[in-house]
Formats: structure tokens, C-alpha cells, sequence
């Protein structure tokens, strides 16, 4: 058996997580609320009357789809290779999807992803210039 490349599971649960986002942000423009509306509604001008949060979570969700898939202007582009922007990025991303309710899942799925993106991160791994692709090793005895 192979070993598990653990950017690419990552990529597969952070697009799981910003499909999860767009819709959701989508169904708040119907249903506003806040996820932390039971104990105060200090936060409630986020999302009526001008729908901030969602929008703001549906730009982050569409940005998630653009990246991970990638974009053919995306793809290759030292922004897509970087799993540091990744590291820095996803959390702004969690923060947003959870004070919105309906997102609070795709926060938690959000937040997985960046901890496998850390495992990879901190084991070495790289992100491929050529998307879904593996690692090219290098053969013995071959310069």
C-alpha cells in the first residue's frame, strides 16, 4: 500500500466544506441567523437587514472552490503550491463560517482540513504545480 498524501485529503475535505459554505450562505440570504443569537443579539445587524455575513461567507466559500480545485489561472501559480497562504487563510475562513448558523458545519469540516493541512505541512509534504498529481521521486543512480 501506498502512503496517504495528506494535501490531497485536505484539498478533498476543504472542498467538501466550501460547497457546504456556498450553499449555506445562499439559504442565509432567506433565513438569517447568527449561530450565537441564544446568547446575545449584539451580532444579529450581520446578517439583517444588509446580509454581510453571507456574503462575506460566500465569497470566502467561492475563493475555497477557486484554490483547492484549482482555477486553470490558478493552477501552478505559487499561490496554489503554498500550504503556508493555506495555513494562514483557512482559519479567517472557519471564523466567518461559524458565527453564521447555517455554516457552523462547514466551519468544523473547515477546521479539520486545516489540521490535516498541518500534518502535511509539518511532515514535508508539497503541493504539485500540475493539480492532483503526485510527486515525481527520484530514481537511484539517475543525476
Amino acid at each position: 500500500m501506498g502512503r496517504l498524501i495528506k494535501n490531497h485529503w485536505a484539498r478533498l475535505i476543504i472542498l467538501t466544506s466550501a460547497a457546504y459554505q456556498v450553499s449555506a450562505a445562499v439559504c442565509g440570504f432567506f433565513w438569517p441567523k447568527i449561530f450565537w443569537d441564544f446568547l446575545t443579539k449584539t451580532l444579529d445587524p450581520a446578517v439583517r437587514p444588509i446580509p454581510v455575513l453571507q456574503v462575506i461567507n460566500l465569497v470566502f466559500g467561492l475563493i475555497l472552490l477557486a484554490w483547492e480545485w484549482p482555477l486553470g489561472f490558478l493552477a501552478g501559480s505559487s499561490i496554489h503550491r503554498s500550504l503556508e497562504a493555506r495555513l494562514a487563510f483557512l482559519p479567517l475562513t472557519a471564523l466567518a463560517a461559524i458565527l453564521m448558523y447555517q455554516s457552523t458545519n462547514a466551519a468544523i469540516y473547515q477546521l479539520i482540513g486545516l489540521g490535516v493541512y498541518f500534518w502535511a505541512y509539518s511532515e514535508g509534504e508539497i503541493v504539485c504545480a500540475k493539480p492532483w498529481t503526485l510527486p515525481q521521486r527520484g530514481r537511484p543512480g539517475k543525476v
